[in-house]
């Protein structure tokens, strides 16, 4: 680390330097990019009460020292999912007051020289995202998120970034999968098209109109599928490395949403390298390009070499100038998520979701099934391995019982739909055992080279989509191919349950829009006709009301219900304690 006394002797000499290589007609340009900070701005989680390796503090440490070296030639960049995550997003976004939102507060202190859209920055709700549009002093990017009434960007396509004569266009895009996930009233009048049409028709205007030196791609977007050319309309959730592979033009991608770690280079269809480059989530470290240009005689600068690395963020201490000129905030923080909500009589643990009925998903079950007046609930266990302890519990526990700003609908599902909903979440969950020494998790193929995005889970799919029912009493048949597993045999009350009749279903918003698959691909309901099945929507996210549904008492008490079980049972209980042990080897009991 460079003592702060050396920075303004290094940064002369730098410079003189710097002058001698203009000059020259060479320049240095670095590019910091974060991917998915999720309202990480403090070196602290609040939700477990422990410090953290990331943060956008200890960001600011970093990319003030660089700057000190390279000055404006440092262009920082955000690639989305800005908004939601750490309570600071929830608390800012949704409680505190003030004209000037915190976010825009912070970023343009930081000092960011744009920033792309997020689909959890959609997920704020129009208040917040039209509000930080204006307040950014950098332009916010979603060159696929159009206005429906203009049939122009909402926000920004594209912006030139000019460092040492240098031009630099950066095209931002978002997944286009967010009215699979939101509620419309999140996102009404907008429409997302597929990114690569976006891409195709912002990057000739650029080209033409714009002459830039360099091209780069902010995308929150996974890399994606290695596919063939499939036609200017394809709609990919990721699909940052098919852009990068079939529209020329793109020296840089910056990927996110899909939070993996990535520093690859790949050709184009025209034989060009394209770099594509993302570091870890939550501020936990930086995607960094150096970029060598030279001044080309015909005028404007040829792109010599691209540099990239993946800069840990740990090594920094946070930026003591930033948590001062935030500590009233980070206070505000604290004492939100200290405020104590009731007092629980037992632990509540989200691994027990995993075999079979468990208090912690249940629990979940009976505040939607009461919020709605449903006759059945679908919920999943939504952290992987969380545990609320007994004794008080405080709102961060909220944030472990519930992580996401989802809302809670009420929808018309008939028997046959609940039951193809509830084939296709246990076949994402379990394997089809042969015998007892079989797993009963579905579990990942390592040997088939075959990531989760959860890196230490063995999981084949995310546990957030292992969805039970509660109100029906069912069993589940692992020793039968999935589409064959569930027999539901009555409603939990005692009457009989009907394949054709239909049902009131309390689901979360994510799920009832088409997130994971399990209503549309399993329930078989086409995504356009979702909407015309909702018959309630609630008016805020369902973390807040599950914690005005615990103010109410005292002391709470939940239980495991007893409505579906694993079958063979001998065969699952023997299966569920290896599994057990495979999948939370190393943590605490």
């Amino acid at each position: 680390m460079v003592k702060s006394g050396n920075v303004r002797l290094l940064a002369f000499l730098f410079l003189a330097f710097a002058v001698v290589i203009a000059k020259g007609q060479n320049v240095k340009i670095k590019l910091v990019s974060l991917a998915d900070l999720h309202a990480t701005i403090f070196p602290h989680d609040f939700v477990n009460d422990r410090p953290l390796d990331g943060s956008l503090a200890r960001v600011k440490t970093y990319v003030d020292e660089q700057r000190a070296l390279l000055g404006d030639n440092v262009v920082l960049l955000d690639n989305g999912d800005l908004l939601q995550g750490q309570p600071a997003g929830y608390y800012f976004n949704y409680i505190a007051d003030g004209e000037e939102l915190f976010f825009a507060r912070v970023m343009n202190y930081v000092g960011f020289d744009a920033a792309s859209v997020g689909n959890h920055d959609i997920e704020a709700g129009w208040e917040v995202y039209n509000t930080l549009k204006y307040q950014f002093d950098f332009p916010w990017l979603g060159a696929n998120i159009l206005h429906i009434r203009t049939g122009m960007p909402f926000f920004e396509p594209y912006t030139i970034l000019e460092r040492s004569g240098v031009r630099i266009a950066v095209i931002g895009l978002v997944t286009p999968s967010v009215p699979n996930w939101l509620p419309r009233k999140l996102w009404e009048g907008l429409e997302f098209i597929s990114m690569y049409s976006a891409a195709t028709y912002w990057m000739d205007h650029i080209i033409e109109n714009e002459k830039p030196d360099v091209v780069v791609g902010l995308f929150h977007s996974g890399a994606g599928p290695d596919i063939e050319y499939a036609g200017d309309d394809i709609y990919l959730e990721n699909a940052a490395h098919y852009i990068g592979k079939y529209v020329p033009g793109f020296d840089i991608i910056f990927t996110a949403h899909d939070h993996r770690v990535r520093n690859i280079i790949f050709s184009n269809t025209s034989g060009d390298e394209v770099l594509m480059i993302a570091g870890q989530s939550f501020g936990r470290s930086a995607a960094v390009v150096d970029l060598y240009l030279e001044k080309s005689e015909k005028g404007g600068f040829t792109l010599l070499r691209k540099d990239a690395e993946i800069v840990e963020m740990a090594q920094y201490e946070p930026c003591t100038v930033f948590m001062a000129e935030f500590a009233s905030e980070m206070r505000e923080v604290r004492e939100f998520v200290n405020q104590p909500i009731t007092h629980l009589q037992n632990d509540l643990r989200s691994r027990d979701s995993y075999w079979g009925n468990s208090a912690f998903t249940d629990f979940i079950h009976q505040i939607q099934l009461e919020l709605t007046d449903a006759d059945i609930s679908f919920a999943a266990p939504l952290s992987f391995d969380a545990t609320l302890s007994a004794g008080t519990v405080y709102m961060r526990d909220m944030f472990n019982l519930y992580p996401f700003e989802n809302y809670l609908y009420k929808m018309e599902l008939t028997g046959e739909e609940i039951k193809n909903f509830l084939e296709y979440s246990y076949g994402l969950w379990l394997n089809t055992m042969k015998g007892p020494d079989d797993h009963l998790l579905l579990l990942r193929d390592a040997s088939a080279g075959r990531q989760s995005v959860y890196e230490t889970i063995r999981l084949a799919n995310a546990f957030y989509n292992f969805d039970s029912a509660a109100g029906i009493n069912y069993t589940v048949d692992v020793s039968k191919k999935p589409g064959e597993r569930i027999t539901i045999n009555s409603m939990t009350e005692g009457s009989q349950f009907e394949i054709e009749n239909k049902y009131s279903v309390a689901i979360n918003s994510y799920r009832g829009s088409g997130g994971g698959g399990h209503i549309t691909e399993g329930a078989r309901i086409e995504h356009a006709l979702l909407e015309s099945r909702i018959t309630w929507v609630s008016d805020n996210d369902l973390r807040s009301h599950i914690a005005s549904y615990l103010q109410r008492y005292r002391s709470i008490d939940p239980r495991p219900g007893n409505n579906w079980q694993i079958i063979p049972m001998d065969w699952a209980q023997k299966a569920a304690e290896r599994d057990r042990k495979l999948l939370f080897r190393g943590r605490d009991n």
